[in-house]
């Protein structure tokens, strides 16, 4: 009888300790999401279960339980290793709700997997469908051609949604997906002039930091930096063409291997595991 609960003492002590350090390698370090849609094709597809390293960044630290509940939260990061890099392929939280590109909002459960193509302090422009940093090019220039090569008419069947900034402001800048921008990319420290034309631009950014609205007219340093994300599969994604930018509270890391892939028809695809994503 003593053996067998000395048996079941070791399983007890060594399982705890197996889930402490789950747990930890799970905040701190790896943690893995399934990619749902085809907006990464061909970089990442449907049914990849890819590994997300947080030391890039820093790994984040907030109240989960006050996030699960859909309650404001304060998160910290720890420092990272090297930042996210233009080009980068980034997990993070959406930050808005689909329909309500007006305000910033943080759900903990509901993730996106995007290319990193604008940084803080960049000014990104979009021309005949082509990323542009001033004289800098970004992204999957494949996927961008095919934007490139749609015609005006076929774009505006296809495409229903308004693009930035006019589903925060009520009223756009003119921008369509092949003629976007420039548009100046906040930094940690940057200041800004709210004329009507910055109000239009950063005015759900501005709230979400100062949890509060904005007055036009009204000077404002920014206190996050803010990145430009967009899919490869440029004809297929919902990103920051749409909804605008993203804090750099709302990244959770860097995407880096694909440890497994199951196609459609329920099959491995061998082909694919552990790919590094690039």
């Amino acid at each position: 009888m003593r053996r067998w609960l000395n048996i079941l003492v070791n399983i007890t002590f060594y399982g705890s300790w197996a889930v402490v350090i789950y747990l930890l390698l799970q905040v701190f370090l790896l943690v893995s999401f399934k990619v749902p849609t085809n907006s990464m094709v061909p970089t990442m597809m449907p049914g990849d279960f890819i590994l997300v390293e947080k030391l890039s960044m820093g790994p984040r630290l907030f109240n989960v339980f006050k996030a699960l509940r859909t309650e404001d939260v304060k998160i910290y990061r720890l420092p990272g290793l090297r930042g996210i890099r233009r080009n980068d392929p980034v997990v993070f939280n959406y930050p808005y709700e689909y329909g309500r590109w007006d305000s910033v909002r943080f759900h903990v459960m509901q993730y996106y997997t995007k290319r990193c193509i604008g940084l803080p302090g960049d000014t990104i422009s979009i021309k005949n469908g082509l990323y542009m940093m001033g004289e800098l090019k970004g992204g999957i220039k494949q996927g961008q051609m095919e934007m490139a090569m749609l015609s005006d008419s076929i774009i505006q069947a296809r495409y229903h949604d308004p693009i930035y900034p006019e589903a925060s402001a009520g009223e756009g800048m003119g921008w369509t997906l092949k003629d976007f921008g420039p548009l100046p990319i906040p930094k940690r420290g940057q200041r800004v002039k709210m004329d009507s034309t910055a109000w239009k631009l950063y005015h759900q950014l501005v709230e979400w930091e100062q949890k509060g609205e904005v007055a036009i007219d009204s000077d404002y340093t920014f206190t996050h930096d803010y990145y430009f994300m967009a899919g490869d599969n440029v004809v297929s994604s919902i990103d920051s063409r749409f909804w605008g930018l993203l804090p750099d509270d709302y990244i959770v890391g860097r995407a880096w291997r694909i440890w497994k892939s199951v196609g459609r028809d329920g099959k491995t695809r061998w082909d694919r595991v552990m790919k590094k994503v690039e």
